[in-house]
């Protein structure tokens, strides 16, 4: 006798579904709030890193007005701009301490070349260690080191790992409240909805059931169906939603990814301005020359926090595009480049560079003019900036019926092969620290390529063997 489906025996697939479904969810909010417990204790390590990098780039600034060897005046401004408990340490690249605001009798002072955030910033021009107990003071320190090696100077700045270090690392117990809260909303939900799923199952079963022994389907509780295929819909609808959850979950990270990404960039040159400012606030005498050196520098650092803006607005301009330019006009890139050429002259001649403007006197093409000029221009500013002094930039075109195939080189240092297959991702640096300085925005070669995308191009990038790096991109005459 064929067993009957009309009513299941023992746990439903409902039920089952449930207990797994849930045992996974739990399993991923702990492992989140595990992730998020280290990546939140990492970022306010480096929020702590930060500003103490910031003490000893401004110290060092004022060690090149006051002088590097002046005991007195390098104590006094430890003195009057110190942050409560903070150490103050000026170490050589051998490890011999030359100044400390805590302990005077340096010979007796043990070798600090090995110490882990000073042998790092010796290798990689700034390092910090958390926690981790003075040999010299028996105190737990928070230390960050940053190396010049313009003067053979390590500037180390501390601060002790007390009761207040400790709150400032530790997880925020509000998000953890949160996650258990949502965690028993999300329970219920999740039971209402298998519950209802497991009535439609069940619903499912019973309707093949009754089909596959000919019974009548015309009773009260199957009403709720049509006499079509629900089964195959129920299937496409649930491979529908679970295609858009992904859709929805890669949007989400992106955005996340571009929002954390922008404020990094962002709080650099604030912090930046903001130190300058509270400075200058906090010593109404300051000497006039050093209180010009500050405006001039937030000056420059408001200028990097326009150039972001303005990038992040063209490429915010060209994701809303699908991928073609909007209102496309009849223009000359021949003219365009010549005139790039023009306008980058002095910054050339700064740096004793040549550009070899081999392209034809008329490149005619249908496009969006701006958007063509940003692909000439970043790629000859990020030359100049990275190529090196004395070097040479060569632009050359192939011309097709379908496309204009340029070649734009350069014959300088060339780029470290690990970071070609990301030098076009939004805010990636080579070398983070000299991109900052020299006013990158880390967008640069993104707005390239998309540009070269909403034209109907490609682009590569490759290290030359003879030297320098060179960038083929298309854009299509179509």
């Amino acid at each position: 006798m064929q067993p009957s489906i009309d009513k299941p025996t023992g746990t439903t697939i409902g039920q089952r579904m449930f207990v797994l479904v849930l045992t996974v969810f739990v399993l991923v909010v702990a492992l989140l709030l595990s992730m998020n417990h280290v990546g939140e204790n990492r970022h306010k390590a480096e929020l702590i890193n930060l500003r103490l990098q910031d003490y000893n780039d401004r110290m060092y600034e004022v060690l090149e007005l006051t002088g590097k060897n002046n005991e007195a005046a390098i104590a006094k401004y430890v003195n009057t701009h110190r942050i409560n408990g903070m150490r103050v340490t000026l170490i050589r690249p051998s490890g011999r301490i030359v100044f400390d605001n805590e302990v005077k009798d340096y010979a007796h002072i043990p070798n600090h070349k090995n110490r882990r955030e000073v042998a790092t910033a010796l290798r990689q021009g700034s390092g910090f260690d958390i926690n981790r107990n003075s040999q010299t003071l028996g105190h737990k320190y928070f230390y960050s080191a940053t190396y010049y090696p313009s003067d053979s100077l390590v500037i180390r700045s501390a601060l002790p790992y007390d009761n207040n270090m400790l709150d400032g690392l530790d997880d925020n117990m509000l998000y953890l409240w949160l996650s258990l809260c949502a965690l028993i909303v999300i329970t219920l939900v999740l039971y209402r909805f298998i519950h209802r799923l497991s009535r439609n199952v069940t619903k499912l079963r019973l309707f093949a059931s009754r089909a596959d022994r000919n019974e009548s389907l015309d009773s009260e509780d199957l009403v709720q169906f049509s006499n079509d295929e629900l089964g195959e819909i129920s299937e496409y609808i649930i491979k529908l939603y679970k295609r858009l959850q992904r859709s929805k979950e890669e949007q989400a990270n992106m955005r996340k990814e571009l929002t954390q990404n922008i404020a990094h960039e962002l709080k650099t040159p604030a912090a930046t301005i903001q130190g300058y400012l509270e400075t200058i606030i906090a010593n109404p005498d300051m000497d006039a020359k050093i209180k010009q050196q500050f405006i001039e520098r937030s000056y420059a650092q408001s200028q990097r926090l326009g150039s972001l803006l303005v990038d992040i607005s063209t490429l915010n301009k060209m994701d809303n595009v699908d991928n073609r330019p909007q209102q496309p006009v009849d223009f000359d890139i021949a003219t365009i480049v010549r005139g790039i050429v023009d306008e980058t002259a002095l910054e050339r001649q700064e740096k004793n560079m040549l550009f070899h403007n081999q392209l034809p006197q008329q490149l005619p093409f249908r496009g969006d003019q701006s958007l063509v000029y940003s692909i000439f221009r970043n790629l000859t500013d990020n030359a100049i900036a990275y190529a090196g002094e004395g070097k040479c930039i060569t632009l050359h075109v192939e011309v097709t019926p379908d496309e204009y195939a340029f070649t734009f080189k350069d014959d300088g240092v060339g780029i470290p092969p690990q970071h070609l297959s990301r030098i076009f991702e939004r805010f990636y640096r080579v070398d983070k620290g000299r991109s900052r300085k020299l006013g990158g925005t880390g967008l640069g070669l993104a707005i390239v390529k998309n540009a070269v995308m909403i034209h109907g191009g490609t682009i590569t990038v490759e290290n030359l063997e003879e030297g320098g790096v060179a960038f083929k991109f298309t854009l299509s005459r179509g």
